[in-house]
């Protein structure tokens, strides 16, 4: 497939080392141009791109910046781009890194906010998994131990596109509903920052709790506000 990666962070950076061992076409870009990725793309042989060449004529394109960096995208980013995938990764830091963000604190989940900004649907998926366990922690299938990630999104098309992606990094992928339904993914659920099997990821989605806890909602002396 045609890949391209907006951000080049842990995630992003990990991200296109697997997918590029796997095969794919992959573009990588990030907020400060493709000049400064050419150690990554020597590395792994991604292409680095603009973050508008990264969106163009892609089967899936994958955002993973800081959630209070996405209204700062181009507008128009995926215009003409209805059959390509979008996958969010991102995950709401209020006190550490993002500031208030009104419309998350009053409920939307992050994901949906983020499909507001861009204008076009999401599939929300590896916001819950250490990078470094996404590089070093896929396994064929079948295999015990395999690690099962969340994906919840309202396009069932979309979601296999991101499902198949997940079995061919090594991992099993859950349907974790709608994309309102992916606050159960969010920091500080019982399914973030861990390595559970399909089960194990099922059951955690099932025990999370909609409410934020304190150290995950903005207070004040919260980082400037992104709204």
């Amino acid at each position: 497939m045609k890949i391209g990666i907006i951000g080049a962070g842990n995630i992003g950076g990990n991200l296109t080392r697997r997918l590029r061992v796997l095969g794919h076409d992959v573009s990588v870009a990030n907020s400060r141009g493709p000049e400064t990725l050419t150690a990554l793309a020597k590395e792994t042989g991604a292409k680095p791109v603009t973050v508008r060449d990264a969106a163009r004529g892609k089967n899936v394109v994958i955002v993973t910046i800081p959630v209070k960096n996405i209204p700062a995208l181009p507008k128009d980013l995926f215009a003409g781009a209805d059959d390509t995938v979008v996958v969010d990764t991102g995950n709401y830091y209020p006190q550490r890194r993002d500031g208030r963000i009104d419309a998350i604190e009053a409920g939307t989940t992050e994901s949906r906010w983020v499909a507001q900004q861009l204008g076009r649907p999401v599939v929300k998926a590896f916001n819950n998994i250490y990078a470094k366990h996404l590089l070093e922690r896929g396994r064929p299938k079948g295999e015990p131990g395999r690690i099962a990630l969340p994906v919840a999104g309202d396009d069932a098309k979309a979601k296999g596109v991101v499902l198949r992606l997940l079995d061919e990094l090594g991992f099993d992928g859950v349907d974790a509903g709608t994309l309102d339904e992916s606050w159960r993914q969010q920091p500080d659920t019982p399914v973030y920052g861990t390595d559970f099997d399909a089960g194990g990821v099922r059951r955690a989605l099932s025990e999370a709790h909609k409410e934020r806890s304190p150290g995950f909602r903005a207070v004040e002396g919260s980082p400037a506000s992104a709204t």
